[in-house]
């Protein structure tokens, strides 16, 4: 930190001494990525959630004297990263992030709706940034397992609920918190978190089968081969092999165009209108959000380069695919360095 003094510190306001820095380094080292996870939560936003964890920093090291030693130094951070959180939702102009705008209908053919970059979409997290297990394991009173609750749709629905709401759920059902510990860090009664949650859960059985999302098996050599069958029928330009890996009832989103398709005859319609629009593509396995997930570096006709394209984030079901997110430009290339990627294939040209 820019104004952290050196090691030796004076008593704080609770008689128990100060952290030093290298005792605040080693405790913002052991939660990081923990709270950014938990930020990208409330905000749905990689982004905001790297800003709020330094906001987070700071203010914990300005503040560090009112944290004794005697309490959690994992509680403590959570706080101040949840009121931070909460802060910076007021603060902007939407509540919550979209994979799909409300009550919008599928799309037909060409996307017609149009481009919609003014919107606050819902960004995808790389699986390189998640917590090691001994940290991002939830408590015992969760309802939720930490590998469901980082999916994109998980977090998508969660989106819909009214920040505190949000901000109850995922403290008591992801984390493990309990009513009175969530509601000494939010303020306000334990009966008014339990009716917090109580109408969050509802909000989410609105959209999943007993408010908890569906099921998904973890990673097995079954999903491997769909993912290389994925990465194969891009890089030959394979439209109908592509499309034969989609469920009838698959549903394709296309960030930030409003346009979003469901069934694979709406899906093959739409990619007949712009597979040609491009000479090649080249495509990269990466993970996302605790699922495969695919760079694709594509070359324009007359152009020599691959440039970053698009971020495709799958959701695979019994050997096929479910649900398909595609972060398509202006959005998907930005993306590209958070997952580690460079702006331009610099790997095999053939």
């Amino acid at each position: 930190m820019t104004d952290a003094p050196g090691p030796l510190e004076p008593l704080g306001s609770t008689g128990g001494p100060i952290l030093d820095r290298p005792a605040f380094e080693r405790l913002t080292t052991t939660h990081r990525r923990a709270l950014k996870l938990h930020c990208y939560r409330m905000m749905g936003s990689l982004h905001e959630a790297d800003d709020l964890v330094q906001e987070t920093f700071l203010k914990a090291w300005r503040g560090r004297a009112q944290f004794d030693g005697r309490g959690s130094p994992r509680g403590w951070l959570y706080t101040i990263a949840t009121n931070a959180c909460l802060n910076a939702i007021k603060a902007r102009s939407s509540a919550h992030r979209i994979l799909e705008e409300p009550a919008r209908p599928p799309s037909e053919g060409r996307a017609a709706a149009g481009l919609a970059a003014e919107l606050s979409w819902l960004e995808p997290y790389p699986d390189a940034e998640l917590p090691d297990l001994i940290d991002g394991e939830p408590g015992p009173d969760a309802r939720y397992e930490t590998s469901e609750a980082v999916r994109l749709a998980f977090v998508a629905a969660i989106q819909l609920l009214p920040p505190r709401q949000r901000a109850s759920l995922l403290l008591c059902d992801v984390l493990g918190w309990s009513a009175l510990e969530t509601a000494q860090l939010l303020g306000g009664s334990t009966a008014s978190v339990n009716s917090a949650l109580q109408r969050a859960r509802a909000t989410l059985g609105e959209r999943y089968p007993q408010g908890r999302p569906q099921q998904r098996s973890q990673p097995n050599p079954e999903e491997g081969v769909l993912l290389e069958r994925y990465i194969s029928a891009w890089q030959a330009a394979n439209l109908d092999g592509f499309i034969a890996l989609l469920r009838e009832d698959a549903t394709y989103h296309m960030p930030p165009w409003r346009d979003w398709y469901r069934g694979r005859p709406a899906i093959h319609g739409f990619f007949k209108t712009v597979w040609g629009n491009f000479a090649g593509y080249r495509a990269v396995a990466t993970r996302a959000n605790g699922q495969p997930a695919v760079a694709i570096y594509a070359r324009r006709h007359q152009e020599p380069e691959w440039r970053a394209q698009s971020l495709h984030v799958i959701e695979p079901a019994y050997g096929a695919i479910a649900s398909l997110t595609v972060y398509v430009a202006p959005l998907g290339p930005g993306l590209f360095a958070a997952f580690g990627l460079p702006p331009v294939w610099s790997g095999p040209q053939a």
